[in-house]
């Protein structure tokens, strides 16, 4: 398997250059050259597999001779011993043919647990194979940020520096990030919001000398591996409601648009996906796209919902380079006038065929759908998966097909919201009872790139060898 860049002018990398690398040296994002296939009996098979023997099967494609089949499944075992629920990624049912996707029983409660935890894994594996260290840097709207910290603490092989935007995620969030005090973990609380943090991090790795001085590597959706670890569970979901033989549709909550990505991903692999829904809050850029062709920036408005409060969704530009038929040329060009005019059109023509629908949830809705979920199917959501399940209810097409909407997140995360929409507060589980009683460490720093770079220098352990 080979990786190409959304720009067309990165070197052409394997499956372990690529998770090691993060964004393409053109500032494009790599992509596979081609999409495994699936056939109808591979995605039936699947119904008797194990959630991490489904995942190794999936996704051992896309590693070509990187790894092999032996050494990934037992990182795939690995990965998953730790879940709360032993079907790892489990679903609930709230009516006749509408459902949940529970992606919050990993050790940090959120969806990102099911992909970082395997990333965690393909590090130590190929920096050990190769005697050498990474310095590994991420933006986090919330939920990106403790998970890759919980993959990463202790490693020898890493250290970790995490920014987020001051006082723009839940308590719960950074308490999750700051207080882990391993020594190879840094917080860094930016003064500024989530696509201040996220322009930064894309800005040190096109400082070519600062990415290869410090061997920068990312855990952000900007690297290939995560997505890809995101595939398995549309397959996993889907095969248990009864794919491939009726297709199935999904409602995304939506910000960066990795979660959607790697659904787009599975049906071009060959799930038979009926809709797939960008549902976004207020901050509603993917939404205004996908109903109008207008990719426009705005300033971004704090919500209930903060891991969705991104105006530049980074994984946007991987669709993009498909929908205009891998032409990196014109995604570069897109991109530029992102930068310099703030926004783009494309032809409604390119986005008609698609299995893309889109809407927005406003914050009295989301509390309402959180309290009408309580009360119709005696169920507990967080507010994303409560923007997820409004949105999916508007834009339904075929109420045949059965809806999946992902609940991306344990309520307990949001506490706030969910007790002003219900009353009631959401416990923390028991292995995190005690985490606002344990000690906090971050730094604030101001939303300066040079003084960020300093930071990260002064405190990354640059070694030729582990």
């Amino acid at each position: 398997m080979r990786y190409i860049s959304t720009r067309g002018k990165a070197p052409v990398l394997n499956f372990e250059e690529v998770v090691l690398t993060g964004l393409a040296r053109d500032g494009g994002l790599y992509v596979p050259e081609t999409w495994p296939q699936f056939s109808k009996d591979d995605i039936r098979s699947l119904a008797g597999m194990s959630y991490a023997e489904a995942a190794a099967f999936l996704l051992q494609p896309f590693l070509g001779d990187s790894i092999s089949d032996v050494d990934f499944r037992a990182m795939t075992e690995k990965a998953y011993a730790s879940f709360a629920n032993k079907a790892v990624v489990p679903i609930s049912q709230l009516d006749s043919n509408e459902f949940l996707m529970e992606l919050y029983h990993g050790p940090t409660l959120a969806f990102k647990d099911v992909a970082l935890q395997v990333l965690g894994l393909l590090y130590d594996h190929l920096l050990g194979r190769q005697k050498r260290r990474a310095t590994i840097i991420g933006a986090t709207s919330g939920d990106t940020g403790s998970a890759a910290i919980e993959a990463c603490r202790g490693r020898d092989a890493v250290d970790i520096f995490i920014l987020h935007p001051a006082g723009r995620v839940s308590e719960v969030q950074r308490r999750q990030m700051t207080t882990v005090l391993d020594a190879n973990v840094h917080n860094i609380a930016v003064e500024g919001d989530f696509d201040d943090c996220q322009a930064m991090v894309k800005a040190m790795f096109n400082d070519h000398d600062f990415r290869d001085e410090l061997s920068v590597s990312a855990v952000n959706s900007i690297n290939w591996a995560r997505v890809m670890a995101q595939i398995v569970y549309y397959f996993t979901v889907g095969v248990s409601l009864g794919a491939p033989d009726r297709p199935i549709s999904f409602s995304v909550p939506s910000g960066n648009f990795g979660d959607v990505y790697a659904g787009y991903t599975a049906s071009k692999m060959g799930l038979p996906i009926d809709q797939l829904i960008v549902a976004t809050n207020r901050n509603d850029i993917l939404s205004r796209f996908f109903n109008s062709g207008d990719y426009r920036k705005s300033s971004v408005d704090p919500t209930i919902s903060p891991s969705m409060d991104i105006q530049v969704s980074s994984n946007f530009e991987r669709f993009l380079f498909d929908l205009h038929g891998r032409d990196g040329e014109a995604v570069a060009d897109l991109m530029g006038r992102l930068d310099s005019e703030d926004g783009f059109a494309v032809n409604m023509s390119l986005l008609n065929e698609g299995i893309f629908s889109a809407g927005r949830s406003d914050e009295a809705d989301t509390l309402k759908t959180i309290q009408k979920t309580l009360s119709e199917s005696a169920i507990l959501v967080d507010p994303h998966t409560a923007v997820g399940l409004k949105v999916g209810g508007d834009c339904r097409d075929d109420s045949n097909a059965p809806l999946v909407t992902l609940a991306t997140a344990h309520p307990a995360k949001f506490p706030d919201a969910v007790k002003q929409a219900t009353g009631e507060h959401p416990a923390l589980p028991k292995h995190m009872a005690d985490l606002f009683d344990r000690e906090e460490r971050m730094t604030t720093l101001p939303n300066d790139l040079d003084t960020i770079k300093s930071f990260i220098k002064e405190r990354a352990r640059i070694l030729s060898a582990v």
